[in-house]
């Protein structure tokens, strides 16, 4: 039986729909083992009401704790997503440095002064080509950071559909050189399924070099709402299987660990 984990879980302390104790019945209904919350946190910006205010971080914290410990049959893990700008390494690890979280998901919403992924409007006019290879540029020095367990839908410059001309293989043979160097887990975020691309993230085709690269990998729903919480798993772990990964990462204060699977 698959010891199945969802860490990418989004409750009213960030854009989620819900409060963190409504998630808990549908994941143990799932058959989920460990669920984690992990906010929204852009650190350098104005909050805005898709993130979490920073001065919100504890009140955050305490509660998953609080329901953490009069939870049976499930164990809670605390987290955040984590916006990453280059350049701002430093201030982003000595503000996460001191948090007792079991892990950080680091992603790229950015490019620029604007997000890819709140409308389509934003694509409009660009080269899409130019466009993937600066998100990717972001990713790879994201994942070099130091500062991220896992990487957060590491192509979710994919999200409404927009293909580039050239190869795209060299950006994810490239990021998942760096992922396996620096030691960070990628996803299987299972929510691309829910918007325009109605696929997975990252690209599946592509999905086998991670595994030739060997670098860890966990499968989260990146849910906003108790119903998609291990929406679409069981595909995904078929998924992973066929194309040969053996182990699923699990996290605790930090620490990774594999379980096979």
């Amino acid at each position: 039986m698959i010891y199945k984990t969802d860490y990418h879980i989004h409750s009213t302390f960030s854009d989620g729909r819900s409060g963190p104790e409504e998630y808990i019945a549908p994941a143990i209904a799932a058959g989920l083992k460990e669920i984690g919350f992990s906010e929204h946190l852009t650190l350098f910006k104005e909050p805005e009401p898709w993130n979490m205010n920073p001065i919100n971080i504890y009140n955050y914290i305490n509660n998953i704790e609080t329901l953490r410990n009069k939870t049976k049959n499930l164990k809670i893990r605390t987290g955040l997503e984590v916006d990453f700008f280059a350049g701002k390494e430093k201030d982003i690890s000595a503000f996460l440095r001191k948090l007792p979280l079991d892990y950080i998901i680091g992603s790229v919403h950015y490019l620029g002064e604007k997000t890819v992924d709140l409308g389509p409007e934003f694509y409009e006019g660009k080269s899409i080509d130019r466009l993937f290879e600066s998100y990717f540029d972001s990713v790879c020095i994201a994942a070099t950071s130091g500062i991220f367990d896992i990487i957060g839908h590491c192509d979710l410059i994919r999200i409404y559909g927009y293909k580039p001309s050239a190869d795209q293989e060299p950006h994810y043979r490239r990021l998942a050189k760096l992922m396996k160097f620096h030691n960070v887990a990628f996803e299987v975020n299972t929510n691309g399924r829910n918007r325009p691309l109605a696929d997975f993230y990252p690209d599946r085709k592509f999905l086998h070099i991670f595994r030739e690269e060997n670098v860890p990998v966990c499968v989260n729903s990146d849910a906003h709402m108790p119903s998609r919480v291990g929406q679409y798993f069981e595909e995904a772990y078929e998924l992973l299987r066929y194309i040969g990964f053996t182990e699923m990462a699990v996290f605790s204060k930090r620490k990774r660990h594999m379980i096979p699977f």
